[in-house]
């Protein structure tokens, strides 16, 4: 090709600088998320714990409303419906499914409630004293997650209370709790709950106490170190210059900056809770007859777990959904409010 040629091809057209319109490069596609807005959505993602969110609901539902669906007391006893299997009307004619009131023993299949002339239907069956189980595993369930949720309430504001002032202060302040905390680290939790009950009656009350007095440590001990963190960074000191109060300034600046982590940490605390009270109740520390909870519940069927496998089934089914839901949902708040946690 000639240069003449080649000339002709080149248009001064082709040198004019592009056309741009710099507001819409300059203009945000995406709408500014707040930290709590971004952990939302990352947490909305987590399909295990917005499931696990949904089955903990149900949970409560049931554990709040279920005992009003049975005429029957938790308490009341009838000695001749003693340890009578599941049986639910809709269910009664699918025998797979263990809810048509038969048992087998040595290959032979027996239906309970005609032997035992009971026209009455228990959805989860009865225990050896005849007390509906439907009722009972439901106040039990109410019973522990109310234990459970106390623990966390006491938990967060013990816990973040304490390490908050530890943490601040720092110096002879930070010592002297510090060495509170050891000595309080090194009476185990079961000796504190022995001397409660031989202070108070076993139950609900020397259970919170002793949760009261040594739950919050981990707590304390986390907030602790945020705060050492968090206390001499630049927002932290303009505000201390500014004159801002120590008060303000921890909870104003401070305890939001952490709230991720206090939120965290009592998540896990709840199963942690609800396991300690069943652990009681199962060695004889905890509640006891007539009242019930899950640990007094499968407590009561591994007496008999052998020959009536349900009495312990149910409870222990609706014990080990309520540890597993918490567990997984608080595996999706660490990783919502924990940037590092995340793909």
């Amino acid at each position: 090709m000639s240069d003449k040629q080649y000339t002709e091809d080149i248009k001064p057209g082709l040198f004019e600088p592009a056309k741009m319109d710099l507001e819409a490069t300059e203009k945000i596609s995406k709408p500014s998320l707040s930290y709590w807005q971004d952990a939302w959505l990352v947490l909305r993602k987590n399909k295990a714990a917005v499931f696990s969110a949904f089955i903990l609901i149900l949970v409560t539902l049931l554990a709040a409303f279920a005992p009003l669906l049975s005429s029957k007391e938790y308490d009341a006893q009838n000695i001749s419906h003693a340890s009578l299997p599941p049986k639910v009307q809709a269910l009664e004619n699918i025998s797979f499914l263990g809810f048509d009131g038969t048992k087998t023993d040595n290959g032979v299949t027996t239906d309970v409630y005609e032997q035992k002339g009971v026209d009455t239907y228990y959805w989860f069956g009865t225990d050896s004293l005849g007390r509906d189980l439907w009722t009972r595993v439901w106040m039990g369930t109410r019973v522990s997650l109310y234990i459970a949720f106390l623990a966390a309430l006491i938990d967060m504001v013990i816990g973040v209370a304490y390490g908050g002032i530890s943490g601040y202060y720092g110096g002879r302040v930070d010592n002297l709790m510090q060495r509170f905390i050891e000595i309080l680290t090194g009476i185990p939790n079961l000796v504190i709950v022995i001397l409660m009950i031989l202070v108070l009656k076993p139950g609900i009350l020397s259970i919170t106490i002793a949760i009261a007095l040594t739950g919050w440590i981990s707590m304390s001990r986390v907030v602790r170190g945020q705060f050492l963190k968090y206390k001499n960074m630049e927002f932290v000191l303009a505000s201390k210059t500014l004159g801002l109060e120590d008060r303000k300034i921890i909870s104003k600046h401070l305890i939001p900056n952490v709230s991720g982590v206090i939120i965290i940490n009592t998540m896990f605390s709840i199963p942690s809770a609800i396991f300690f009270e069943a652990f009681l109740s199962f060695i004889g520390l905890g509640l006891q007859e007539p009242n019930t909870s899950l640990g007094v519940l499968v407590e009561d069927g591994y007496k008999s777990m052998q020959i009536h496998p349900h009495i312990l089934l149910f409870p222990a089914i609706v014990i080990s959904i309520i540890m597993i839901c918490f567990n997984l949902l608080a595996d999706g708040f660490r990783d919502a409010f924990d940037p590092k946690m995340r793909d």
